[in-house]
Formats: C-alpha cells, structure tokens, sequence
C-alpha cells in the first residue's frame, strides 16, 4: 500500500526542515505551546520590497470572511503567539511573534527581533515564512497594538504590525494580522472522591475501592491508584485503574480493583489509597489530573 501527502503539506515540511538543518544555533523555547485553534474572525495582510526573499516583491491578503483559514495559538506563559494562514487560493504563511524569555506579549513595540525560534532569550523573536520559502537568519521588528489571551494559551485578541528583513539585507517585507476570537470556553474542572469502604476478595487476594468523579464538561476519565496495607510484618502493595464516561451534573460512580503484587492478599483492615483522576480538555488538548489520598477499610468477601 502507498501512502502519499498532498503537495501542499510536503512542501511546508521540506520547506521547515530545510529551515532547520540551514542552521546551527539552537533556541530556548519558554512554555509549552497551546493546541491551534481556529480564528472565528480575522484577516492577514503583508507585502515587500521588491528584492525581499518572502514577498518576492509582491502584496498578499488574506481574511476568515474571503473563505482563508486562519488558525492561532499561544504558550502557556503568554510569551508566544503563532499564526498560520491557508488561503482558499492554495497558499499558506506562518508567523511567529515572541517576547524575550520569560516575558509575557503586551502591547508595544519590539525591535531587535531576531528569527524565532532560535532568537537569543534577551531578544523578540519574529518569523514570517511559507509558500515554501524562510529566512536562514533575519532581523526586525513588530509592533502589538492588542493581545488578550485566555487559559492555556488561547488568544482571543490580537493586533500586531511587523517588518522583517533576510540575511541581513535591507530589502523587507511588512505586514500586519488582526484576530478576534470569542471569550476562551472554561478550562477542565475534575472531581475525585474515594469511597472510605471496600472489600478483600477471600478468592482471589483483590483489593476493591469504589467512589464518584464530576466534570464540567464531558470527558473520558481515567481513576487510578497505588495501594498500601501493612499486616504483621507483611507490606502489602497493588494499584487499579479505570475509565468512566464523565457528563456535567450528578457525579459519575466508577469501581477499581487492585491486585497484589506480591503472594500476600489483601485483607481485613485498613489501606492507604492514593487516588487520581485524569482527563483531557477537550478545547485545549491538555491534560488535567486531580488526586486524593484516604484512609479505606476492607470488609472481607
């Protein structure tokens, strides 16, 4: 069986990797970047000089409502936003904009800006690229007018200018992107809570625990946990793990069962239950975990 890519997307990966190897620096990326989400509403526009390598001299535009996919995402410290753009028309850009390290993007102006993401951590970084075509290395400068971001990375506002110039060159391509997005959708909120009773198979040596979970939103999540009993001189050690469908409201029950790792059975008495709940959030691809730790006693069955 062959398996094949559409041209566009071979062309972007060529293109980024040979970005890439051109270079030997490597970069002190800040954060973790945020799942891209689409724009609802905004536009991209930028032209150049005529001996500029990204513009070839020319006048691009791009807008949500002439049918342009826009996507957007920032990190979760705030210091990063990334724009990338696939025009009805067959094109796409990618535009990178970064405070130095550990700084968040606000509104002003930033020059010095080197190409990102290899930009030193005391400079902006900057990145207009696409179409094929990158700067090995650049300098410039971008103006934000407006950025509001929301949990986990999301930009709801943005409104930037940026001039970007290659290998050091005068020649420059400028443009400008403006978004606006709704307000972010609220982050994952779990709830875990083990039950203070369970039971110690006589059959099989098993450990059984049983409580609820809750969710602001629906999710699959995943209850597991370590287990601990001390019998005589006898350290008794298992875990559980299960997956329950969660949905907002009424809280879910879910049942686990450990196992022994040893050829001591779990027994009559008290355990040590370290629980967690884990989920991913489904409007911003991250996973979200909340523990408990109890005290359980086991009835024999």
């Amino acid at each position: 069986m062959n398996l094949s890519l559409p041209r566009r997307v071979l062309a972007r990966a060529t293109a980024t990797l040979a970005l890439t190897m051109a270079t030997g620096t490597t970069g002190m990326l800040s954060g973790t970047e945020a799942h891209a989400l689409p724009v609802t509403g905004g536009s991209f526009s930028f032209s150049g000089d005529e001996d500029d390598y990204i513009s070839g001299g020319q006048s691009y535009a791009y807008a949500t409502a002439s049918q342009d996919r826009m996507n957007v995402s920032g990190n979760t410290d705030n210091g990063v936003v990334t724009v990338s753009v696939d025009g009805a028309n067959g094109d796409w850009w990618t535009l990178n904009l970064a405070a130095p390290s550990g700084k968040a993007l606000t509104a002003g102006t930033y020059t010095g800006a080197t190409r990102y993401p290899f930009n030193d951590g005391t400079e902006p970084g900057l990145s207009l690229s696409g179409n094929g075509r990158g700067c090995n290395q650049l300098t410039g400068t971008f103006t934000i007018s407006a950025v509001e971001f929301g949990p986990q990375g999301y930009v709801k506002e943005l409104d930037a200018t940026f001039v970007q110039h290659c290998e050091g060159g005068t020649p420059a391509a400028r443009g400008e992107v403006h978004i606006e997005n709704p307000p972010p959708p609220a982050e994952l909120g779990l709830g875990l809570d083990i039950a203070l009773d369970g039971t110690a198979s006589s059959l099989n040596g098993k450990a059984t625990f049983h409580g609820t979970v809750s969710c602001n939103k629906p999710v699959q999540v995943t209850v597991a946990g370590n287990v601990t009993q001390v019998k005589k001189r006898d350290l008794i050690r298992g875990s559980f793990s299960t997956s329950v469908s969660c949905t907002p409201g009424a809280p879910i029950t879910w049942t686990g069962a450990a196992v022994p790792t040893g050829s001591v059975p779990f027994q009559k008495g008290d355990v040590e239950v370290e629980g967690r709940a884990t989920a991913t959030d489904p409007d911003y691809d991250q996973p979200v975990t909340v523990s408990e730790t109890v005290a359980v006693r086991l009835t024999r069955v």
